[in-house]
């Protein structure tokens, strides 16, 4: 069995203070990719930085208090790769990837967006290069008897049924018609050769959610966002039994507005 949990923590440090320690202490993942880290791991307290258990890589941003991923496995990997091979985004804390026994497991933040500006200039530009190496690592792995597991925040929410307000976000950054096509190449047989574990799981089900808007009563509404994904090869996503989100019980026992995504693989 292999258990793996990702979240996109919305600052590090913050969560610490807010009862992410306790949740890591209590999880049985094997693996956890946090995305959103905003820190360098000099800057982090010593229950997050190296907890006892637990083999970490972090990949800070060059820009300080922006994006950052981290890696903790229980077991240390084989090899560890920050970034994938991109000269604009390598150094923006956007992806790290490590090789376990027999599957490579990678944690990705994805850019958000913001229509008609720069930033989302930048999300297509990374959404170009990204799909491309999708492909290279997924025929990489094959030749090598390997699956691939890409868990993160994807900023996009690929159907309606993964977006509760759908109709009133049709030209927001995150459900543009282009950016939910580029989803569907990734999760293409044909193309990326992906598959979208927990939709996979639950089919027919609006959500579930992840991401939940701090203002007004989006999470006790469950008026949400289906953005955080865990993206695996066909062989590793069919030895998925169990997927689900681990959605706080109340608004005030949040440690960010994201929930934890957790898939567990036989």
């Amino acid at each position: 069995m292999l258990t793996v949990t990702s979240v996109n923590v919305n600052g590090l440090r913050a969560a610490a203070k807010k009862g992410f320690v306790e949740w890591l202490a209590a999880t049985s993942a094997d693996v956890l990719c946090l995305q959103e880290v905003r820190a360098e791991a000099k800057q982090l307290p010593d229950a997050v930085r190296e907890p006892d258990g637990w083999h970490v890589v972090h990949a800070p941003a060059a820009a300080k208090g922006r994006a950052g991923v981290s890696l903790y496995t229980r077991r240390e990997p084989d090899r560890v790769q920050v970034g994938f091979g991109s000269s604009e985004f390598d150094a923006g804390g956007r992806y790290v990837e490590a090789d376990l026994p027999g599957v490579t497991v990678a944690s990705l933040y994805l850019p958000s967006g913001e229509v008609g500006t720069e930033r989302q200039d930048e999300k297509v530009r990374f959404m170009g290069e990204f799909l491309a190496y999708l492909k290279d690592l997924r025929e990489r792995a094959a030749a090598d008897g390997r699956e691939v597991v890409v868990c993160g925040d994807w900023n996009i929410a690929h159907e309606k049924a993964d977006l509760k307000n759908w109709r009133a976000n049709q030209k927001s950054s995150g459900f543009l018609p282009e950016e939910r096509a580029w989803l569907g190449q990734v999760l293409d047989p044909e193309e990326g050769g992906y598959v979208d574990v927990v939709r996979a799981l639950h089919p027919d089900v609006e959500g579930p959610y992840s991401w939940w808007s701090y203002r007004g009563r989006a999470f006790d509404n469950d008026t949400g966002w289906r953005i955080d994904y865990q993206i695996a090869t066909p062989g590793l996503a069919g030895r998925a039994v169990k997927g689900f989100v681990e959605r706080a019980a109340t608004h005030a026992e949040r440690w960010s507005d994201h929930a934890p995504v957790t898939v567990v693989y036989e």
